[in-house]
C-alpha cells in the first residue's frame, strides 16, 4: 500500500472516533427526572438577579449644598520675584587703609551709621594745612583793609597820592579772592577727611563683606552690599490680554488694587496686604506679557530679595456671585458640570461655568445655575442623571437601611421553614 492510502485511512480514522465522542458527549436526557433537575438550575439562574440585584427606585444618600450668593473678589494669579526696595554697594570714595568694618554680616544697619573706617591721618593734615593758609590769608586781608581805612584819610589831607589808593583796592580785592579760594580748598579737603568715615546710606540689611580690615582699598573696592527690604517690592508679569482690565481697575481704583503674595504651595500669606505701584509701559514681545510691580511694607521681613511668591492681584469684585463647593463640579466630556437636586428629589446633570476660585474650598459659578439651586457634594460616584436620592446635610449621617415588607415575609417564611424542618 503507497504511503499515500495510508496517510488518508488514518486521517477517517480520526474523524469517525471524533464523532462518535462528539456523539457520546452531547446525549440528551432521557428521564423526567432529569427534565426536572434541568428546570430547578433554569429556574435558580434566572431568579438569582432577583435575589443579588437591588432595586433601582433605592434612594442613594448624597450630600447636597444650596448655591450661596455673596462679593466675591477677582483675582488675576502670577508668579513674581521680590526685588529690593534699594540695593547699594558700598565703596570708599577715597583710597587708604581700612582701619575698622563695624557692622556684621546680616545685620540691620541704620542710614547714617558709620559701617567702616580709613586712615584719617593723611586727610587730617591736609584739611589742616587748608585751614591754615585760610587763616593766613585772612589776615592778610585784614591788614590790606586796615592800610586802604587809613590811606583813604590821608588822600583828603594830600599826604597819599590818589594812584596810590588804586593798588591798595586791588590788593583788597585780590586778597578776597584768595581767601574765598581758601575756603573752598578747606571745605574740599574736609570732605575728604569725611570720607575717611564710610556712612550707610540707607536703612537696610549688611551683606557679606568683600574685604578685610587692613588691606588698602581704593574707589573701585566694594566693602559690602547694603539691601532695603523694608519696604520691599514684588515684580511679577501678566499676560498681555489681562492689560486692559488692569488699567483700568488701576486707574479706577484710585491706585490702590490690592496685591498678596503667597508661599509656593498658595496656602498662607506672607505678608500683609501690598498695593499695586506701577504698570510698565510696554508689553515684551517675546514672551506676550507685562511687567507690574507691588510695593509690601514686609513688617516681619519674610519676604526676602530674590525669593519667587504667588502673587494675586485683586482687580474687582463681583457683587452677589453664585459660590459652590469646589468639589460639586465634576469634569465631563463635554467640559464641567454638577448634579442638581430636582423636586422629585432626582439628580440631573448641569453644565456649569466655572468663573474663578473663592478661597480654598470654593468657586464661583457665572452659568449654568440659580440662587438657591441644590447641588450634590458628596456621594457624585454613584449617581446618573436621574437618579433617585436621599439629600443629606453637610454631615449629616444617613440612617441604617430598612427592610421592605416583602423581605420582611421572606425571612419569617424561611425562618419558619427551618423550625418545622427541625
Amino acid at each position: 500500500m503507497s504511503r499515500f492510502w495510508k496517510i488518508a485511512l488514518i486521517v477517517i480514522a480520526v474523524l469517525i472516533v471524533g464523532g462518535v465522542a462528539f456523539r457520546l458527549l452531547h446525549k440528551p436526557e432521557a428521564s423526567a427526572g432529569g427534565h426536572h433537575r434541568s428546570g430547578q438550575q433554569s429556574g435558580q439562574q434566572g431568579s438569582a438577579p432577583g435575589q443579588d440585584g437591588k432595586d433601582d427606585n433605592t434612594p442613594v444618600p448624597v450630600t447636597v449644598e444650596p448655591t450661596v450668593k455673596q462679593n466675591v473678589p477677582v483675582y488675576l494669579t502670577a508668579l513674581g520675584t521680590v526685588t529690593a526696595l534699594n540695593n547699594v554697594t558700598i565703596n570708599p570714595q577715597i583710597g587708604g587703609q581700612l582701619w575698622t568694618i563695624n557692622f556684621k554680616e546680616g545685620q540691620a544697619v541704620k542710614k547714617g551709621d558709620v559701617i567702616a573706617q580709613i586712615d584719617p591721618r593723611t586727610y587730617q593734615a591736609s584739611y589742616d594745612q587748608a585751614v591754615a593758609k585760610q587763616k593766613q590769608d585772612q589776615a592778610s586781608l585784614d591788614t590790606a583793609i586796615s592800610t586802604l581805612n587809613r590811606n583813604q584819610d590821608l588822600v583828603a589831607k594830600g599826604y597819599v597820592a590818589a594812584l596810590n589808593m588804586d593798588t591798595y583796592r586791588n590788593n583788597v580785592a585780590q586778597l578776597k579772592a584768595t581767601v574765598i579760594a581758601d575756603e573752598a580748598a578747606a571745605r574740599s579737603a574736609k570732605v575728604q577727611l569725611d570720607f575717611t568715615k564710610i556712612i550707610s546710606p540707607i536703612d537696610g540689611v549688611a551683606g557679606i563683606r568683600n574685604v578685610d580690615p587692613g588691606n588698602v582699598v581704593t574707589t573701585t573696592t566694594s566693602i559690602v552690599t547694603l539691601t532695603q527690604i523694608q519696604p520691599i517690592y514684588v515684580i511679577f508679569s501678566l499676560p498681555e490680554q489681562n492689560l486692559e482690565a488692569v488699567r483700568d481697575a488701576f486707574q479706577n481704583g484710585a491706585n490702590k488694587l490690592e496685591v498678596m503674595a503667597l508661599d509656593r504651595a498658595d496656602a498662607h500669606p506672607l505678608d500683609t496686604t501690598g498695593y499695586l505701584q506701577v504698570v510698565d509701559n510696554q508689553i515684551d514681545t517675546a514672551t506676550g506679557t507685562f511687567k507690574l510691580r507691588a510695593e509690601f511694607t514686609n513688617p516681619d521681613k519674610r519676604l526676602w530679595q530674590g525669593q519667587f511668591v504667588n502673587v494675586q492681584l485683586r482687580v474687582r469684585t463681583v457683587d452677589g456671585g453664585l459660590v459652590i463647593p469646589a468639589q460639586a463640579v465634576q469634569r465631563g466630556p463635554d467640559g464641567d458640570f454638577v448634579y442638581k437636586l430636582q423636586p422629585d428629589q432626582t439628580v440631573a446633570m448641569q453644565p456649569v461655568t466655572v468663573a474663578g476660585e473663592v478661597g480654598d474650598s470654593h468657586v464661583m459659578v457665572s452659568k449654568g445655575l440659580a440662587d438657591g439651586d441644590q447641588v450634590v457634594t458628596e456621594g457624585q460616584f454613584r449617581l446618573k442623571p436621574g437618579s433617585k436620592v436621599k439629600a443629606l446635610k453637610p454631615g449629616e449621617v444617613p440612617p441604617p437601611p430598612t427592610l421592605s415588607d416583602a423581605e420582611k415575609a421572606k425571612l419569617k417564611k424561611q425562618g419558619g421553614g427551618r423550625r418545622g424542618g427541625g
